[in-house]
């Protein structure tokens, strides 16, 4: 998202109630995404890239598009909204939203529309070729002679931003593509049946830019000015239907991997692999994003839903970034298109555990994680706060005291021991004689190093930033996780680590520290010691990891009487005293913690957070916590214990 789209968007939006200004929303529509291009496709058909943290490509910033009917239809509405005159009589017809779904368990988008000339379908897919990432849109009309009679065309604008840029740009028009570049990155804009190209031209101008008024994109040719139609990435072309098909691409390149006539020839390609919906759909189930599942997964619907989503966030190195990027001014926020070693290392952890349980045959997943993170760890044996997915490569942050002249307050330990608490699991799962074993060892051996220095005498995390990253304390969230990545070790046993024992003692000190953080007039842990000794007692999601660490700890350690009742009244305190069922709204769920407000705007109450509500999920009324059986060393080659439930 370039600056001018932010301000123009600021414009646009600075009145609305729920509406934050100047970002990019995703909030309807469908992905699609391969080779770390990640590409939205709204329900109006507009598309737009958000890959640029996956493979450094910025690509589309923003598009619009529409039919051109040469010959309108004697019936078609001159005055509804979305239909305005063009060029010889013509007619320019917005789509409406239209209905979006993927196909099967592929991310190919197929959104239906109604328009002048009948319904139309459309099918949306990202697709990997030897040049780079393209994008292909096919439009096929239901009624293929009425939209041949209305000289019906697919009316394509594009504002390319080439490494993010909007000014130094230019264009190269060959015989059905449009080249748009920089320096090192191109893109392209094609057709399958020829592009003819309206118009293009410069960014919008200063005086529009500081206007208070929004500025609308301008679909006509620059005329006497036309050194401007190559001096720009905005291109505005009408690919035209054949049989009632029209089908145009984006291709994204870097000038050191693909030459001009490499990426116009797999365009070409691209056109001749989809010249059909059914070789379309073919094709979008060889993509790394298309989902397949061994018979007897329970809920595969969900699962599949899931693992789409995870493969389309994640870069080739298997490092996601947390969302699409909807704020990259940071004008609401920090950002969001980078991988926070936390939440990356728990969706790894999480993945691992389910591979085991369903056998997904996503072990490379799992390898490609553990890589990333033995090749972005510190020397001091920590993880940073948060990298480009594409190459590991240290990204914009503000805890990165470890590698600053900084106190550890400005660090974010928990990150470092998600990090550990997946290595050790992922070594559990090892053979001996596999290549990764020494290195694992090796950096699960750092990690601990890291975290022991983490630790305050008493056995708990000093104070450093919290998961939400909006406070300084000595956080039980912080604490659980250390509980869980030293329990994790443990449980490997001296005959796989070394310093297993040494684990062992670190989380049983640990788990009697905890006892400092419970609040009895309020039946709950406290969220964080503060810097004066005293208790925050407010409720906050992020201690529901209290839960699993315990389970971790039960396979190296025993879990008295009185932790277990105190942790089923924390979690029930936790999770019905952060419900919020909002009664002009159709969203339930659970808020981040007592009093947050970030984010409100004219909500007036905290935000539900999708990730509290899972966190917190209402389990069934007989509910306890299931513990694992204690071990005294783990297997080798699966994770310690198995399950013990009591109600």
């Amino acid at each position: 998202m370039r600056l001018r789209d932010a301000l123009d968007d600021h414009k646009r939006n600075r009145d609305h109630p729920t509406r934050f200004p100047g970002e990019r929303r995703t909030t309807a529509g469908l992905f699609s995404g391969a080779a770390g291009r990640l590409v939205h496709v709204a329900p109006d058909g507009t598309v737009r890239d958000y890959g640029y943290p996956l493979s450094g490509l910025s690509g589309v910033a923003d598009s619009r598009v529409a039919l051109r009917l040469d010959d309108p239809p004697a019936e078609l509405d001159w005055d509804a909204e979305g239909v305005r005159p063009a060029a010889d009589d013509a007619a320019v017809v917005s789509f409406e939203a239209g209905e979006q779904s993927y196909h099967g368990a592929t991310a190919l988008v197929e959104t239906t529309f109604e328009t002048p000339v009948g319904g139309v379908t459309r099918f949306d897919l990202t697709v990997d070729t030897d040049a780079g990432a393209a994008h292909v849109t096919r439009v096929a009309f239901d009624d293929p002679s009425r939209a041949s009679e209305a000289g019906a065309a697919l009316l394509v604008g594009c504002t390319f931003a080439p490494e993010g840029r909007d000014a130094r740009v230019g264009q190269l028009h060959h015989d059905d593509a449009v080249e748009v570049f920089h320096d090192r990155e191109r893109d392209f804009l094609a057709g399958d049946a020829g592009l003819d190209v309206l118009g293009g031209g410069l960014p919008a101008a200063p005086e529009a830019v500081l206007s208070p008024e929004p500025h609308e994109a301008d679909a006509t040719s620059l005329g006497d000015r036309r050194e401007e139609d190559h001096l720009g990435g905005d291109v505005v072309a009408a690919v035209p239907a054949v049989d009632g098909v029209a089908t145009a691409a984006t291709l994204l390149s870097e000038r050191e991997d693909a030459d001009r006539e490499a990426s116009l020839a797999a365009l070409d390609d691209l056109f001749a692999v989809v010249d059909t919906a059914d070789s379309l759909v073919d094709l979008a189930q060889s993509t790394d994003a298309a989902v397949s599942l061994p018979d007897g997964v329970a809920r595969a619907a969900a699962a599949v839903d899931d693992l789409r989503v995870l493969s389309l966030l994640s870069a080739p190195t298997g490092m996601r970034i947390a969302g699409p990027d909807f704020d990259p001014h940071y004008v609401h926020s920090g950002g969001y298109g980078y991988t926070w070693f936390r939440d990356d290392a728990e969706v790894s952890g999480f993945l691992l555990g389910a591979d085991g349980r369903f056998d997904l045959g996503i072990e490379e997943w799992h390898r490609r994680s553990a890589r990333a993170y033995l090749d972005t760890q510190l020397p001091d044996g920590t993880w940073p706060h948060r990298v480009w997915p594409r190459n590991g490569a240290l990204a914009p942050g503000w805890a990165n005291a470890r590698m600053e002249a900084l106190e550890d307050v400005e660090y974010q330990a928990d990150q470092t021991a998600s990090v550990a608490a997946f290595l050790a699991r992922f070594l559990a799962g090892l053979d001996d004689d596999d290549p990764m074993v020494d290195e694992v060892t090796a950096a699960l051996d750092d990690a601990l190093d890291g975290m022991v220095d983490s630790l305050a005498d008493d056995g708990r995390p000093v104070a450093c930033q919290n998961a939400w990253e909006d406070g300084v304390g000595r956080f039980a969230h912080t604490a659980a996780r250390f509980l869980d990545a030293f329990s994790a070790i443990a449980a490997l046993g001296p005959e796989r680590f070394e310093r297993a024992v040494e684990a062992t003692d670190r989380a049983a000190l640990l788990y009697d520290a905890l006892d400092d953080l419970w609040v009895a007039d309020r039946g709950v842990f406290a969220v964080s010691e503060l810097g004066d000794g005293s208790l925050d007692a407010r409720l906050d999601s992020a201690t529901f990891a209290l839960a699993d660490a315990h389970r971790a700890y039960a396979a190296i350690g025993e879990i008295d009487e009185t932790r277990r009742n105190r942790l089923v009244e924390h979690l029930d305190a936790t999770i019905d005293g952060l419900y919020h069922d909002p009664a002009d709204s159709d969203v339930e769920g659970l808020v981040r913690y007592e009093g947050d407000a970030w984010r409100q705007r004219g909500q007036g109450h905290e935000k539900i957070w999708t990730v509290s509500t899972a966190w917190g999920r209402t389990p069934p009324a007989n509910w306890r916590p299931c513990w694992p059986t204690r071990t005294t060393r783990a297997p080798t080659s699966s994770p310690p214990g198995q399950a013990t439930c009591s109600t």
